[in-house]
């Protein structure tokens, strides 16, 4: 069957048995949805009894607490190109019962408009006989229908039902606490498997009210590859859709967070606030801050940690978002912009970055692997010695009239010839700088040079690569290596561009940071990746 971009996964069984059938599902799903999957829980939900049944309200509990978080686990496990999403709309604690905003009984008193309008639906409910299957999916259709805003052309799907055995597990229907108002903090980048379980057992856990403090730019500092960190705005869009989508009922606010503490040492309204193993700590000095402050300490709900099944020798063991930017290394960030100005081959890979990062060992290996590699900074030095073969093969190419009165070329009339709107120029004067023989059969030329960015080169290379590592290791390497002060080093990087703004230009972003085998296979993979692209 064809693939769908977005789906609707309705489970059907009881919640104390589907942590253990959820992998099974999930795989069948994956294999039918390519990029958002909404699930939508209704625990013994009758889709064969041969009349149509009506979404309800359940009730939040410990079962489904312990569900929800197996279920992003399992996700990231078997299905990590998929963005899950459990639906929490028809969720309602008995203590929220009578809110005058809802139908008593009807979570859905029109269908829900969600941010990617599905495509399918698909449901564990097990067929008792296949006469059933046209009635079911027929069910399955209008049941969806009434939840939610679908495509008109809605497909249903029985995932396979041989899956559905009955399975035995000790129930747990104690109601979880909920409460008024409920808080969380975190960073929040590119929202994964971890943040969605925080976010949604929070949503579980709020009646009224979640205020999320989303890290601002003082609170980033010391992440691992900070310049990497989607910005601000964009990771408040993507939490304001998916807890829309999540559980529309709330009340959202989202703030900065300047500091580790926030609103959360202000707000009297706040009963709750959810944390992590990691981060339970900082619950805990949030609430030495509210004694202090005169307010009520708040609730510390723990959830566990999600274990990250494809995590490197390097990584985290738990699913974290500085994993997720290691793996972004070496791969395609922004697809190359039009280059059909420019000559298809070679195909010229301007590699830059700050002193001290790495950027000309990066450039050898990429040599090493077959690319023709440019020192610019080397051949800048050299080209203006006369009597050199660069000096006379740049003469040959752009003609005398670039010397000076005392037969030295003057970077002035040669900027002009060289970097005016003519790229074709750019491409002859990479020959002049090397052997014409270099290029014979090469594919691929590495342009390595420093001011690539500040001298506005980008329009004469096909895709910019840049090499990044932080600002501390840059000064302890730059002052073992030349010598200098501390103070010298720092001037020296502050004269440059920053990471972060070399970063808003690059396709492809390299970090020396780690250990040189770390390195090579990020080279290794931008180069695998990069003979694709041509």
């Amino acid at each position: 069957m064809a693939m769908f971009s977005t789906g609707v996964l309705v489970l059907t069984a009881p919640l104390h048995t589907l942590p253990l059938r959820i992998v099974p599902v999930l795989s069948s799903a994956a294999q039918l949805v390519e990029r958002t999957l909404y699930v939508h829980l209704h625990p013994g939900l009758n889709l064969g009894s041969g009349t149509q049944p009506r979404p309800v309200f359940i009730p939040p509990v410990v079962d489904l607490s312990t569900l929800i978080t197996r279920l992003y686990n399992n996700a990231a496990n078997v299905c990590g190109h998929l963005d899950v999403r459990v639906l929490l709309t028809n969720v309602r604690a008995h203590s929220a019962a009578n809110s005058e905003t809802t139908v008593p009984n009807c979570p859905f008193p029109t269908p829900q408009l969600l941010s990617q309008s599905p495509e399918v639906v698909l449901t564990d409910f097990p067929l008792q006989d296949v006469g059933q299957s046209h009635q079911v999916t027929q069910c399955l259709l209008k049941y969806t229908g009434h939840c939610y805003v679908c495509s008109p052309k809605l497909h249903s799907v029985l995932l396979h039902p041989q899956l559905m055995k009955s399975l035995r597990k000790r129930q747990n229907q104690e109601p979880l606490e909920t409460y008024n108002d409920v808080v969380v903090g975190g960073t929040f980048d590119r929202l994964h498997g971890a943040h969605k379980t925080l976010l949604n057992i929070s949503c579980l856990l709020a009646n009224r009210r979640f205020l999320i403090g989303v890290c601002d730019q003082a609170m980033l500092k010391r992440k691992v590859l900070k310049d990497l960190i989607e910005p601000y705005s964009q990771r408040v869009q993507r939490l304001q859709e998916f807890l829309q989508d999540t559980k529309p009922s709330l009340q959202l606010e989202i703030v900065p967070l300047h500091d580790p503490f926030g609103e959360s040492i202000v707000d009297p309204l706040l009963q709750c606030i959810v944390v992590s193993e990691e981060t339970r700590k900082g619950g805990e000095a949030v609430n030495k801050k509210r004694i202090e402050n005169g307010l009520p300490v708040l609730v510390l709900h723990e959830i566990q940690l999600l274990k990250d099944a494809h995590r490197t020798e390097t990584e985290e063991e738990k699913i974290s978002s500085s994993s997720l930017r290691s793996r972004l290394l070496g791969t395609l960030l922004v697809p190359p912009k039009d280059t059909s100005h420019l000559p298809p081959l070679p195909y010229v890979i301007g590699l830059t970055g700050g002193s001290g990062s790495g950027k000309s060992s990066i450039a050898r290996q990429l040599e090493a692997l077959g690319a023709v590699r440019v020192d610019c900074d080397k051949l800048g030095h050299e080209v203006y010695q006369p009597g050199t073969a660069g000096y006379h093969r740049v003469l040959e190419e752009f003609g005398s009239d670039i010397l000076s009165e005392d037969k030295t070329i003057n970077r002035r009339a040669l900027g002009r010839k060289v970097f005016g709107n003519q790229v074709k120029k750019w491409l002859m004067f990479l020959h002049c700088l090397c052997n014409p023989v270099c290029f014979a059969g090469k594919q691929v030329c590495v342009v390595d040079a420093a001011v690539l960015l500040e001298a506005g080169w980008t329009d004469m290379v096909h895709e910019v690569w840049v090499t990044i590592i932080p600002e501390e290791e840059a000064v302890l390497r730059i002052t073992e290596r030349d010598s200098v002060t501390t103070e010298d080093a720092l001037r020296r990087l502050q004269s440059q561009w920053s990471n972060a703004k070399q970063v808003e230009h690059a396709n492809v972003v390299l970090s020396t940071l780690w250990e040189p085998e770390v390195t090579r296979k990020q080279v290794l993979k931008a180069w695998n990746l990069l003979q694709k692209r041509i």
